[in-house]
């Protein structure tokens, strides 16, 4: 832990707005619309929402029976 990038620590600052103009903003741009506005409609937590459920019911199951 002692080789910390000074760059990429959090500064509490507000974030940078959405970048409109990239061309004048080359050397520090901030994001581009669609990396703040896009959707997360197919994400991991669809899967996650099955997944982890049924996994607990089977480490469940396998432990009841592995304790007798």
């Amino acid at each position: 832990m002692e080789n910390i990038d000074p760059q990429h620590t959090e500064s509490g600052a507000a974030p940078k707005p959405i970048e409109k103009d990239y061309e004048s903003h080359k050397a520090d741009p901030g994001p581009a619309k669609p990396a703040v506005t896009e959707k997360d409609e197919n994400g991991g937590g669809q899967a996650l929402k099955w997944v982890l459920p049924l996994a607990v019911i089977i480490g469940l199951i396998i432990w009841f029976v592995m304790r007798k």
